[in-house]
């Protein structure tokens, strides 16, 4: 298998596995993952308590200390991910389901739900928790956290974002 431009962030024990929909050309040429200055990843998982530190983008490995990775749908980095076609998000859906098998994290965090709903042929999806899981993972399509998505603001990314992680890791964090 060829190597991925830009390589997943994944590990053992994970509770939850970010999923982009592709690389922007410059997270595939800085090797991180949303490393695009506009993009609210990296503050919306700390404000929503997920780290205890906004992470930089070089830092992307660090978020396997915190039960966290980072994948994408596609491996093929464009500019904008409406540069994807259909064929090429269905055969990134299964290509998901056999990592997300493979790696068994807790929940399963797809960022995007135009892209969730072209990769699986479902044009009334809705955001949120999925009926299937995929890969045997609980299912979450969430808004992707781009600076091109007007639709939803950081403080709503965090407060979404903060609702995935499995309450066991929040409990043992705690020391509750």
């Amino acid at each position: 298998m060829p190597e991925k431009p830009l390589p997943d962030v994944i590990g053992p024990d994970l509770d939850v596995l970010f999923c982009g929909i592709n690389p922007s050309l410059m997270s595939a040429e800085r090797g991180h993952h949303f490393a695009r200055p506009g993009n609210r990843f990296w503050p919306a998982l700390h404000l929503a308590g997920l780290t205890p530190r906004r992470l930089r983008p070089e830092e992307d490995r660090e978020l396997l200390r915190y039960g966290l990775g980072v994948t994408n749908l596609v491996d093929r980095p464009t500019r904008t991910a409406a540069e994807l076609g259909r064929e090429e998000l269905a055969e990134g859906t299964a290509a998901l389901e056999r990592l997300v098998a493979e790696h068994r994290p807790r929940v399963l965090a797809v960022l995007g739900i135009t892209a969730w709903r072209q990769a699986n042929g479902c044009p009334r999806a809705a955001a949120g928790l999925q009926e299937e899981r995929l890969g045997g993972a609980v299912t979450w399509v969430v808004p992707n956290p781009s600076g091109l998505n007007a639709h939803a603001q950081l403080p709503d990314l965090a407060r979404i974002y903060g609702r995935l992680r499995p309450p066991a890791r929040a409990e043992r964090e705690s020391g509750a």
